[in-house]
């Protein structure tokens, strides 16, 4: 209730005599004083009646006055019955401590005053737990954070959407913004957050404690740069409760990590199928299985929410495997519990900690499966900073070879780690080459092996700005032709014959024949 209001209720015929600028202070509570300096029993807001019977001087209006205006009162209501007007010194201390004064009219109790005000403010704290209560039934209720979204759209005109660094929406109202997969490019990319960007504001749900590539993030329709404070506060309390349901642990959690140690130590295949059974995968043949790691900064956790994502619309079983995390998917896409139909923007909607990128569900191979994972970790190397995401995947298999499979992945896994760029993957159909082969020898036997063939012709090159690696990859590549690696490089055949001439005297090889070859051609691919 606001000071503007006691002037329109009826039979109260309070006069304001100062401060009609400041009206619109709120009315929290009303306490009746005849105390000359009753700050010790005020906490704010109240409107304060008095019938000044403190005052015995002019200077006791300063000091009551000041008091009320310390403890921030609301305002002050007067009327001196015994002198039958208002001190012109009281007027003066309000007009200097900026409290507005009202004049009550002789023939009016206090108590009537309270009575009539106090009516009023139980009213309108009634609506306002109505509204509460109306509010928390909303939320329990409704379907995961979309009822929070709506409760934020609908009752404070801030419309918003949450989605992963992916561009799938997760939840918010329909239709989903315009352009997702730009938003979440512009999310992984900002110097940064919150971020204004193509009519939208861009806030990380857990910007401290969760990495951009495994986060969620919220886009407030409209820019965030003219939000005073209380908007800005209510953005982060947002964020807190859409991290409580992107990190909510599941049952399947900890199934999840029975079934990877299962498997992983060949179990009996009784004790495979009931956890099969548990975590929702029994049926599902054939089932694949992938491995993934990632250098620091990333986390595992990181590393699973990444996975997760990159799998949608399916729910894998992820497990923390070592230093790495390992998914086991089946052949059929299993809906969430619950889940709420598809969007027609083809977004998901309602809540839940699944994820996906550009996935299309249904039965899916291997191949299908290498093939997802490496277009979501391509989708997210923008953000992936300092650090390199590996992955693996093995081939379809049933039950049986679940423990192959899991082996197979990670092994996968390691072949990948050996390739450049900030994100590898390898499917189950180039483990048949000699990458495979490659992997299994220890790395400082790799080592020794590419330095001893190619270190002479490296520190050739450096000294002499010479071509030599160069023209011995274009040779191997061009299957020892001499006219086509002549044509690759744009040189006369007979120079190229005088470089491979060189690169046999620096390495005491011989390119003629198919033995030393192959030596090049491995020498060359070892990372």
């Amino acid at each position: 209730m606001r000071l503007r209001s006691l002037l329109s209720i009826p039979g109260l015929r309070l006069t304001p005599v100062c401060g009609e600028d400041r009206l619109d202070r709120v009315i929290r509570w009303v306490v009746t004083t005849d105390m000359r300096d009753p700050s010790r029993y005020l906490s704010g807001g109240e409107l304060v009646l008095t019938g000044l019977v403190w005052r015995h001087s002019p200077a006791d209006s300063e000091v009551f006055v000041a008091a009320l205006a310390r403890s921030r009162v609301a305002g002050l209501a007067a009327w001196d019955a015994m002198a039958g007007e208002m001190p012109g010194d009281l007027v003066e201390a309000c007009e200097r401590h900026g409290v507005p004064l009202f004049q009550v009219p002789e023939d009016l109790a206090f108590a009537t005053i309270t009575e009539q005000i106090m009516r009023r403010l139980s009213t309108a704290r009634a609506a306002d737990l109505t509204a509460v209560l109306d509010r928390h039934r909303r939320l329990v209720s409704g379907p995961g954070l979309d009822a929070v979204l709506d409760l934020v759209a609908l009752d404070l005109g801030m419309p918003c959407w949450v989605l992963t660094p992916a561009g799938r929406v997760v939840a918010g109202p329909r239709p989903g913004p315009p352009d997702p997969a730009g938003l979440a490019a512009a999310f992984l990319t900002a110097p940064r957050l919150p971020r204004d960007h193509a009519g939208h504001s861009l806030f990380a749900v857990d910007e401290h404690g969760t990495a951009r590539v495994a986060d969620w993030f919220l886009a407030f329709q409209g820019p965030a740069g003219d939000w005073p404070e209380e908007r800005r506060a209510l953005a982060a309390e947002l964020a807190a409760v859409i991290d409580l349901e992107r990190t909510r642990p599941t049952p399947e959690d900890r199934l999840a990590a029975d079934l990877v140690r299962l498997v992983a130590t060949d179990a009996r295949p009784a004790e495979i199928a009931l956890h099969l059974d548990l975590t929702g995968l029994s049926g599902r043949a054939p089932y694949t299985a992938v491995a993934a790691a990632a250098t620091p900064p990333l986390r595992p956790a990181d590393v699973r929410a990444i996975l997760r994502e990159a799998l949608h619309p399916q729910r894998p079983v992820l497990a923390f495997h070592g230093d790495e995390v390992v998914a086991l998917v089946g052949a059929a896409v299993r809906p969430e519990p619950g889940a709420a139909p598809a969007r027609e923007d083809g977004t998901e909607a309602g809540g839940g900690a699944g994820g996906g990128i550009g996935a299309r569900g249904g039965a899916d191979g291997g191949e299908g499966v290498a093939g997802r994972v490496r277009r979501a970790l391509e989708a997210l190397t923008p953000g992936l900073g300092a650090s390199r995401v590996t992955a693996g995947v093995s081939g379809a298999v049933d039950a049986a070879g679940l423990r192959g499979a899991v082996e197979e992945a990670r092994h996968a896994r390691l072949v990948a780690a050996g390739r450049p760029g900030a994100a590898a993957v390898v499917g189950h159909d180039e483990l048949g080459t000699h990458m495979m082969l490659l992997a299994s020898v220890p790395d400082e036997v790799r080592q020794m092996f590419r330095a001893r063939l190619l270190g002479p012709l490296l520190e050739y090159d450096r000294v002499h700005r010479a071509d030599l690696v160069r023209t011995l990859t274009a040779f191997l590549d061009g299957s020892g032709s001499w006219t086509r690696c002549a044509e690759a490089l744009h040189l006369h055949v007979n120079t190229l014959r005088y470089r491979i001439h060189r690169i046999e005297e620096l390495t005491g090889r011989d390119l003629t024949r198919l033995q030393d070859r192959v030596d090049f051609f491995l020498a060359l691919r070892l990372p």
